[in-house]
């Protein structure tokens, strides 16, 4: 008779991979659409590097991002985080408060 094996036991231990899950996308996709609509960006782009997704916003097509939208794993959850090339924009536990800091502040008009 043969024997019954467990395929988790002889599969590596890999990296938690992480994705943006709808409602993330939903949140992402409207703020690049509203931003699209206004002339400002052109193009997008969705990355995953094992331990992190990234969602990058490009002024044109053939240039380095110009924003950068970071999900990556943490010790409780999820942490999000905004770049500019290289520069930290903004951080946070949830992706409302990372994306604050792309949101167009109302200004009165004279």
């Amino acid at each position: 008779m043969s024997e019954m094996l467990r395929l988790a036991d002889f599969r590596g231990k890999r990296a938690q991979h992480v994705f943006f899950n709808r409602q993330e996308l939903r949140k992402l996709l409207d703020l690049y659409s509203r931003r699209v609509a206004s002339g400002e960006w052109k193009d997008y782009a969705i990355d995953q590097y094992g331990p992190m997704a990234v969602f990058s916003i490009f002024r044109h097509s053939f240039d380095r991002p110009l924003f950068a939208i970071v999900k990556r794993a943490a010790a409780r959850g999820c942490e999000y985080v905004v770049f500019s090339d290289r520069r930290k924009l903004k951080h946070g536990r949830t992706i409302d408060e990372a994306l604050s800091v792309l949101e167009r502040r109302l200004r009165l008009i004279r």
